[in-house]
């Protein structure tokens, strides 16, 4: 009986900061994780890889904000940067949507991912989808698509064999990955053009969902909201879209594309209920703005170096207030967040003029940010808002 394995969270430091989390919320978000397979004679057990944000939140902030190690790379030639294609907001977007329309221009750029894996649950198989990215191979996936990877091959649409493929980079702390196959003049994906997505519009999620034969899956939906940030167990995601368009273990580095046939988002991650709380279609797509960001990072790295994170030295919790921002539990000593006195009970509301969402707002817009870089807080303390600046550090050897 085919099983679903699913992959452990990214190695992290040992954080030396730890939230005091006291929510009760028992919704759980799922990474999109790959179609896993057990291979011949080899037992493991099937396993759940839910999160839920009450239970593990404080342990999941503290890793990410504590963390400075997020992309490694296993490629020592640096590839000269192409952009992703990118298009404008089109007219179809405001039309009824012709899915069959999408999938035509879509099919021929989006690839099935079967990686061989062994790691802590065993030696499988996985199953994801990836979107071609450059005509010279470039193809992105989902990071946790190709964790504990011992090879990686992509079956081109069209075709009857896979072909082997490279992978370039990760960046778990965003869930994405780079991958490429040396084949050349292949259908380039167009991407949207940045925060051109409306809630409301029109979309279609596409992606080899529980590895079923033949073609990719297809579903749609709209756009339920955007700028999402949630926690998972691969780490905080921000800017996320969120979509009722069903997504499902095997769209993972699917694409979700708008009325227009580009990639809007790449599937990633899943609400389901749990206890009594009801979860219902509910999926989330990483963003083209984030996807073109980090894909720029992976292309050059060089040599498995890995980007160093930013580093604030606290520990956050969310608010239970209602209100928007995250606050401060503790404050590392000789940090950049003690330097400028920050203290326990103070609420970060912005990182450089931008909102934050909760803890997970602020450990992903440090995560995303380098040593060395200054930034602005706003922070209110009892009645009083204030505002400072840090610069970033490298996180401390422990």
């Amino acid at each position: 009986m085919t099983q679903v394995f699913d992959p452990p969270p990214a190695p992290d430091a040992v954080p030396e900061a730890w939230p005091t989390s006291s929510s009760t919320s028992s919704v759980v978000v799922d990474a999109v994780l790959p179609r896993r397979r057990p291979t011949r004679d080899r037992r493991t057990a099937a396993l759940v890889v839910a999160v839920l944000l009450a239970a593990v939140a404080a342990v999941t902030v503290a890793k990410v904000v504590s963390s400075d190690a997020s992309v490694s790379s296993t490629n020592g030639a640096a590839t000269p940067a192409q952009p992703i294609t990118e298009g404008a907001r089109p007219p179809e977007l405001d039309k009824n949507l012709d899915v069959a329309r999408v999938v035509s221009i879509i099919s021929p750029s989006v690839v099935k991912v079967s990686v061989d894996v062994n790691g802590a649950n065993g030696a499988g198989e996985a199953v994801g989808t990836g979107v071609i990215i450059s005509a010279d191979g470039d193809i992105v996936t989902n990071a946790h698509v190709v964790v504990d990877a011992t090879a990686v091959r992509v079956l081109l649409p069209g075709t009857t064999e896979p072909v082997s493929a490279e992978v370039v980079g990760t960046d778990a702390g965003n869930d994405l990955a780079l991958l490429r196959v040396q084949v050349p003049n292949l259908p380039v994906a167009s991407f949207a053009a940045n925060d051109s997505a409306r809630v409301g519009d029109q979309v279609v999620a596409m992606g080899f969902a529980l590895d079923l034969p033949g073609e990719a899956s297809v579903t749609s939906g709209i756009i339920s909201a955007t700028s999402r940030t949630m926690l998972t167990e691969l780490g905080a995601l921000n800017g996320l879209l969120q979509t009722d368009a069903a997504i499902s273990s095997g769209n993972s580095g699917g694409p979700l594309l708008n009325a227009a046939g580009q990639v809007i988002g790449i599937n990633t991650a899943v609400a389901r209920s749990s206890g009594s709380t009801t979860a219902s279609n509910i999926g989330f797509a990483i963003s083209s703005k984030e996807i073109q960001k980090v894909v720029t990072q992976l292309r050059t790295a060089k040599g498995g170096t890995a980007r160093a994170e930013g580093y604030l030295g606290v520990g956050v919790d969310d608010r239970h207030d209602g209100g928007r921002g995250a606050i401060v539990s503790q404050v590392q000593p000789g940090s950049p967040a003690g330097k400028l006195g920050l203290r326990e009970g103070d609420i970060v509301r912005k990182v450089n003029g931008e909102v934050i969402d909760g803890q997970a707002g602020l450990i992903a817009a440090i995560r995303d940010l380098s040593p060395g870089d200054t930034v602005q807080l706003e922070y209110a303390r009892g009645a009083e808002t204030r505002t400072g600046t840090v610069v970033l550090a490298q996180r401390p050897q422990s």
